[in-house]
């Protein structure tokens, strides 16, 4: 499935690395921003998450929630988000469930090699749980600078 603007965000529940567990439908009246990123500790997905948690009070001013999703285990999650102590909650998919839900699984290629894995995609859902943008071909270390322009505008 492709999520596209003006549509309903699909609802999940997942767990989070702080033991939480996370419903999109219960956030409705708040916006969400959704990160979807490869895999804990890894430069790109390090660098993202570092510029997500340096932007966090800008996030935080628009009343806008963050949260990362990955495959990864919730054991991984924990650690790599005490590593860069990070402000926002880390889901984990591991059966990935909303990662297809959310067409971010998909056929990828590194190095001429094909493989199946999480696309870096991000959704920026308003208070009424539409998408207001879908972000595809993100840059880990532009990312956040993007999303919090588009937040000041919505």
């Amino acid at each position: 499935m492709k999520i596209k603007e003006g549509i309903q965000a699909p609802d999940f529940t997942l767990e989070g690395h702080d033991g939480k567990t996370y419903t999109l439908s219960d956030l409705k009246g708040k916006k969400v921003f959704l990160y979807f990123y490869p895999k804990d500790n890894t430069p790109g997905c390090t660098c993202e998450a570092e510029t997500l948690r340096d932007a966090i009070a800008e996030f935080k001013k628009a009343k806008a929630h963050v949260f990362g999703i990955s495959a990864d285990s919730l054991a991984s999650h924990k650690k790599f988000a005490e590593k860069l102590n990070l402000p926002f909650p880390l889901l984990s998919d591991s059966e990935k469930k909303v990662v297809t839900l959310y067409g971010v699984w998909g056929k990828k290629k590194m190095m001429g090699r094909e493989y199946m894995g999480i696309k870096r995609m991000s959704f920026l859902i308003g208070t009424d749980g539409v998408v207001l943008r879908v972000y595809e071909d993100v840059k880990p270390k532009e990312h956040a600078s993007e999303v919090v322009l588009d937040l000041k505008k919505k």
